[in-house]
């Protein structure tokens, strides 16, 4: 099994969904994550479940620290 490929635009669109999380503005970040193409989402949801966490989780962590955590 191959490793989904996380494209360069959508780890750019995770960071912005990650840093509006953290300054409190939930809509920009959906419309962050909603940008984010299929097998790239294979591909963070891998690395993710690698460290043990998920989107959300790192969502809920950046909203609740402030980016800070």
């Amino acid at each position: 099994m191959t490793t989904p490929t996380l494209r360069p635009l959508a780890a750019v669109h995770l960071r912005e969904a990650l840093t509006a999380a953290a300054d409190g503005h939930a809509p920009a970040a959906l419309a962050a994550l909603m940008h984010i193409d299929a097998e790239s989402w294979q591909a963070i949801e891998h690395r993710m479940a690698t460290l043990g966490t998920t989107v959300l989780d790192a969502l809920a962590v950046a909203a609740r620290s402030g980016g800070t955590e």
